[in-house]
């Protein structure tokens, strides 16, 4: 009797826990078909403030993306690379044409002349035409130089002249023979004449002691008067025929040229990494900016 009481009152409690769950859920629905939960102040989001909130926005993605752009510096059209004319967008083809007529020796002087030579279009041009350099020689129409070095003759008979002497005259100081008499003649000829007593230092196998009996002897009395090579307009095998810059330096000095367009004074060259600055007044012997 009392397991059967038991099991009846469990199951009156079950029945009641279903009936108030029943309640709940049909309090529920009432609640949702007939009370109003919708918000009379709902947002807004057309409102004035909202827009300029979303123009800030814009604004600022578009300062982003300007950022991202690769900044083009000024350059000389005349010496744009492979690798230069795929960054600036111009086809294969255009480029070609723009290296062959340089290897003809020719230079591109305006930028009309740029678009025949290349043939890129007007849409490209006015692009990247902003942003060309010609050296002041072009700018100011004057003509191109020939740029051999050349050396004033210094028809000086005086034997103790250094730029005059022979390789008789030479080898009268002890320790100078024909071959290393020539040597010293061969230097001085690459040189265009010796303009330092240091330069004579460096002829290759002359021994410092007899260089010194040399100078003590001949002197430099007629410094030889050479015609500078202009580095904004020199090709590369002219830069390359200076006896103190390399096949190296020269590349690094051609690259520094394209990338500032011209350069406005020799000293720049002190910036170019790696450059010998103890050969600088040497080098500055065959070399000028304008």
């Amino acid at each position: 009797m009392t397991k059967f009481k038991s099991h009846f009152w469990y199951n009156k409690s079950q029945r009641n826990g279903v009936l108030f769950l029943a309640i709940i859920i049909i309090t529920l629905q009432l609640l949702y078909f007939f009370v109003d939960f919708s918000d009379d102040n709902s947002t807004d989001f057309n409102t004035e403030e909202i827009s300029r909130f979303q123009q800030e926005i814009d604004s600022l993605k578009a300062i982003q993306l300007e950022v991202k752009k690769p900044k083009i510096f000024p350059f000389n059209p005349s010496f744009i690379s492979d690798f230069k004319g795929y960054q600036l967008g111009m086809s294969t083809k255009e480029i070609d044409r723009l290296l062959q007529h340089r290897a003809n020796g020719n230079y591109i002087n305006s930028i009309s002349e740029f678009q025949q030579i290349t043939k890129v279009s007007d849409s490209l041009l006015a692009i990247i035409s902003p942003h060309f350099k010609f050296p002041d020689w072009v700018n100011n129409k004057k003509t191109r130089t020939n740029f051999a070095i050349k050396v004033s003759s210094t028809n000086n008979s005086n034997e103790t002249a250094l730029n005059s002497t022979t390789v008789n005259d030479l080898i009268k100081v002890t320790g100078v023979g024909n071959v290393l008499g020539n040597r010293i003649i061969n230097y001085r000829n690459k040189l265009g004449g010796f303009s330092l007593n240091e330069q004579l230092y460096e002829v290759y196998g002359l021994e410092s002691k007899v260089a010194t009996r040399i100078l003590e002897r001949f002197k430099i009395e007629n410094p030889p008067l050479i015609q500078k090579i202009n580095l904004n307009e020199a090709t590369f095998k002219e830069v390359l025929a200076i006896v103190y810059i390399d096949y190296q330096l020269t590349k690094k000095i051609f690259a520094y040229r394209d990338e500032v367009a011209e350069i406005q004074s020799l000293e720049e060259l002190k910036k170019i990494e790696g450059f010998p600055l103890e050969k600088f007044d040497r080098i500055a012997l065959y070399l000028k900016a304008k």
